[in-house]
């Protein structure tokens, strides 16, 4: 198959008293927000039943959303669940939206007092429907339809992109680029890719003396970003220079070192957190003007990973406190009307009215202690999909996923 034929079969394919974000959001999260975590769950009954679990397949309700196109190896009405396996060694998926990788993060030290972090990807075989263990790539992005995979090498930041075919785990072909990307992410339908360019690591780490605790730089070095044409490979770089923070004396960015850029849904613009921006997000055309939020992503977080629903209505918000164990925010896109859902942390859709998310035990007081779970608008019930991570707040050893959309 080359690459043509590959790609074209992927497009077929295709905050008061509140949870802290995990420890999994290290690499997006400002490291000021983290510090400042005193958010927690109220603790309930100590007792927690142990999971007993199966592989199961189970029927979805009809999101109403027909859709004629060949899912890969998931079939579309089905959850492919696996509650006893954490981290998960087959197949997680929910009505085509599938956990297409996942990665372990831990500090590799290089000097005394630099380091860097560093990912260990476990990538979804679509034809075995296993996870299989690589450390050829630091970044891993995976295209609509599970079937290919854009990555990144191991030493950032990298002057090329693979386009990896995930079935034979083989790179059809190697995009150049004239500066070195840090980042990459696939738009909604897989036709684009934005690969975010930094000067330097942007997951280097380092310690001042004296001290055990490894830190990212404060200061950004972000560059700019191409848009390519997965097809083509083909795309402009625009530069985008960081503005200073005026109350830092250092002179010092709004930016976390790792502050990646997205495609906004109507591919017209591409966007970014800053934390400690106005409405801690940008927007950009795509010649690096800044520009206000479109009408309709307005309300989008960047370290919520569920973004907007299929049909654009929805806005996957942050932790809400209580609903029913946990509950998260959804956003009307236009008015900003909130409403709850079930569920810790929302990673992704399913369809325009489900789900996943991680979520606690009814039981469990610690609330790292935290598992996949499907969800439901306007439902207090939720499906398993994995077993539980274990309950600490350390990025070391805790699995991290990755979702690709149907």
């Amino acid at each position: 198959m080359n690459v043509d034929e590959l790609v074209r079969d992927a497009l077929r394919e295709q905050a008061g008293d509140q949870l802290p974000l995990p420890a999994g959001f290290a690499d997006r999260v400002l490291a000021v927000r983290r510090r400042r975590r005193t958010r927690r769950i109220a603790a309930v009954a100590a007792a927690t039943a142990a999971v007993v679990a199966v592989a199961v397949a189970v029927p979805m309700l009809d999101s109403g959303k027909k859709d004629v196109r060949p899912s890969g190896v998931v079939d579309r009405k089905e959850v492919n669940a696996h509650p006893d396996q954490s981290p998960p060694r087959d197949l997680i998926s929910a009505g085509g939206t599938t956990l297409a990788a996942y990665y372990v993060q831990q500090t590799a030290k290089e000097t005394k007092d630099t380091a860097v972090s560093r990912r260990t990807y476990y990538l979804l075989n679509p034809k075995t429907g296993k996870y299989e263990k690589t450390t050829k790539w630091s970044w891993v992005a995976v295209a609509p339809g599970s079937a290919t995979a854009a990555v990144l090498e191991r030493d950032l930041p990298a002057s090329r992109i693979g386009l990896l075919d995930l079935a034979s785990g083989e790179v059809k072909r190697w995009i150049k680029l004239d500066h070195g990307v840090g980042g990459l992410a696939f738009s909604r339908d897989g036709r684009k890719l934005v690969a975010t360019t930094y000067r330097d690591n942007p997951d280097a780490l380092s310690r001042t003396q004296g001290s055990k605790d490894w830190s990212p730089d404060m200061e950004s070095s972000r560059s700019g970003f191409y848009v390519l044409d997965v097809a083509s490979g083909k795309g402009p770089w625009t530069e985008v220079k960081i503005k200073s923070d005026p109350n830092d004396p250092t002179g010092g960015s709004f930016l976390n070192s790792r502050q990646d850029f997205a495609l906004t849904d109507d591919h017209r613009h591409v966007w970014a957190g800053n934390p400690m921006g106005s409405i801690g997000k940008q927007f950009w055309d795509f010649t690096g003007k800044e520009v206000s939020a479109p009408a309709g992503d307005k309300y989008l977080e960047w370290f919520v990973d569920a973004g907007k629903s299929p049909n654009g209505k929805l806005v996957a918000g942050d932790f809400a406190g209580e609903g029913w164990k946990t509950a998260s925010w959804l956003v009307d896109a236009l008015t900003g009307e909130k409403t709850k859902v079930r569920g810790q942390q929302l990673l992704a859709w399913v369809g325009n009215d489900k789900l996943i998310a991680w979520d606690i035990d009814k039981n469990v007081k610690n609330e790292f202690h935290n598992r996949l779970v499907l969800v439901t608008i306007g439902s207090n019930k939720e499906v398993p999909l994995s077993g539980f991570r274990q309950g600490n707040d350390a990025d070391a050893g805790r699995w991290e996923p990755v979702f690709a959309q149907p």
